[in-house]
C-alpha cells in the first residue's frame, strides 16, 4: 500500500488558544479563531473555500497546512444488532486504525436505538502485548494524534447521522500510553467551542499504568476511568497482561485509591471472561473483594474470539455464574450480551486482516 507524504495538521486537533497562537503568528486577527472552530465544529464543512467568512488568502493558507478530514473510511462492517465498524486510514502515512460504534440498546417497535456509544482509539497498534488481544499482534506503530483521535467521533457522527451520547477510548492502543494527545483530544471533544461532549460521558480505559493514572486524576475535567483487570490476581492476570509485571495488583490499586480520593467517581473493571483462565469462581470471588474496596462497577465481557489466537469463549453458563457470584457479594456487575461477536469487532481485528493481506504487516 502506498504510504501518502501528506503531513498537514488536522485542523481539529487545535483548541481554540492553539488558533489564536497560529493567526498571530501569521499576522491574522485573534478573532477569526472561533469564525474557524465553528466551521470545523459546528458547520463540519469538509473545504476550506466552504470558510465564507474568512478572507480568501486566509482559507488559502489554512488549506496548505491543515487537513479538515485525516482519516478515510476504507470499509465499514455491520453487524446484524446495529454494531457497526468502521477502518480508517490515516491522512499522514495510510496506516489504519478502527471504531466502534455500539447502540447500548433496542429501542421499541424498530426505530433507533435511545443512546450511541463509540468506542475509539488512541495508538496504532499496541505495544503492551495483552495476549488474547489482536490490537498488539503486529505490534506498535505510533501514537495517533490529537485530532486524529477527534476525528473518529466526527466522522462516526457524520456516518451515523446522529450524535454520540457516549465516548468510550477503549479501541485500539493503551490511551495512557499516548497521556498528552489524549487529554487535548478530551478538552477538544468537551470544549463549547468543540464537540460540546460532556466529560462525564467519556471514558478512559486503561491496561493498568498506574503512574499514569495518577496523572490523569490531576485533569480538572470530571472524565470517568474504566480498568481492564482481566484477572482477580497477579498470577492469573500477569499470564495475560504484561503490563502487571511493571505494574502489579498492589501498585495499581494504590494509583485507583488516588483516583477515587480526586475524583469521587465510580471506577469500572472491565473483566473479560477466557475459558480455563480467568472465568473461575475462585477469581469471581477475589474479583468481588477487589471491586468492593474501591466500591467499583464490574463489566463482565464474554470472549471475542480472535482468529490466531488460541483463547476461547466460555459457555453461557459459565458467564453467568461468575455473575452471580459478584451481585451476592453486593458488587454492582453487568454481563455484556453479543455486540458485535459477528463483525470481528474485538480491537484490532480488522486492522489485522487488511494490513496482513496488503502485505504491510506479518504477524508476530
Amino acid at each position: 500500500m502506498a504510504e501518502s507524504t501528506d503531513a498537514r495538521t488536522a485542523a481539529c486537533g487545535l483548541t481554540l488558544s492553539g488558533w489564536e497562537g497560529w493567526l498571530e503568528a501569521h499576522g491574522e486577527p485573534r478573532f477569526r479563531a472561533k469564525q474557524i472552530t465553528d466551521w470545523v465544529f459546528k458547520k463540519r464543512v469538509d473545504d476550506f473555500d466552504a470558510m465564507t467568512n474568512l478572507p480568501p488568502e486566509l482559507r488559502e493558507n489554512l488549506a496548505s497546512e491543515f487537513s479538515l478530514v485525516p482519516l478515510e473510511i476504507i470499509r465499514v462492517n455491520g453487524s446484524a444488532d446495529t454494531t457497526r465498524k468502521f477502518l480508517f486510514r490515516l491522512e499522514p502515512d495510510g496506516r489504519l486504525i478502527e471504531t466502534v460504534l455500539i447502540p447500548a440498546s433496542q429501542a421499541l417497535y424498530g426505530e433507533k436505538s435511545d443512546r450511541l456509544t463509540l468506542c475509539v482509539s488512541s495508538q496504532v497498534g499496541c505495544a503492551f502485548d495483552c495476549k488474547f488481544c489482536a490490537s498488539g499482534l503486529a505490534g506498535f506503530t505510533r501514537n495517533l494524534s490529537a485530532g486524529e483521535i477527534v476525528a473518529q467521533v466526527l466522522l462516526a457522527e457524520m456516518e451515523a447521522g446522529e450524535r454520540i451520547n457516549n465516548l468510550v477510548f477503549m479501541g485500539m492502543g493503551e490511551p495512557l500510553a499516548n497521556l498528552k494527545n489524549l487529554t487535548a483530544a478530551i478538552r477538544i471533544l468537551n470544549a463549547d467551542w468543540g464537540v460540546t461532549l460532556g466529560a462525564r460521558h467519556m471514558t478512559v480505559s486503561t491496561s493498568g499504568l498506574a503512574p499514569q493514572i495518577e496523572k490523569l486524576a490531576d485533569e480538572p475535567l470530571q472524565i470517568r476511568l474504566a480498568i481492564s483487570l482481566h484477572g482477580a490476581t497477579d498470577e492469573v492476570r500477569q499470564r495475560i497482561m504484561p503490563v502487571n509485571e511493571r505494574y502489579d495488583l498492589e501498585r495499581l490499586f494504590s494509583a485507583l485509591r488516588v483516583w477515587r480520593e480526586k475524583k469521587k467517581q465510580k471506577i469500572t473493571f472491565e473483566y473479560i471472561l477466557i475459558e480455563g483462565v480467568n472465568d473461575g469462581l475462585d477469581q469471581a470471588k477475589i474479583l468481588a473483594r477487589r471491586a468492593n474496596q474501591l466500591r467499583a462497577k464490574v463489566n463482565l465481557i464474554p470472549y471475542n474470539i480472535v482468529e490466531g489466537l488460541e483463547w476461547k469463549r466460555p459457555t453461557e453458563e459459565v458467564c453467568e455464574s461468575f455473575l452471580e457470584v459478584l451481585k451476592r457479594a453486593g458488587v454492582q456487575a453487568t454481563l455484556r450480551r453479543e455486540r458485535g461477536h459477528d463483525i470481528d469487532a474485538a480491537c484490532g481485528q480488522l486492522r489485522l486482516q487488511e494490513e496482513t493481506a496488503a502485505g504491510v504487516i506479518a504477524v508476530k
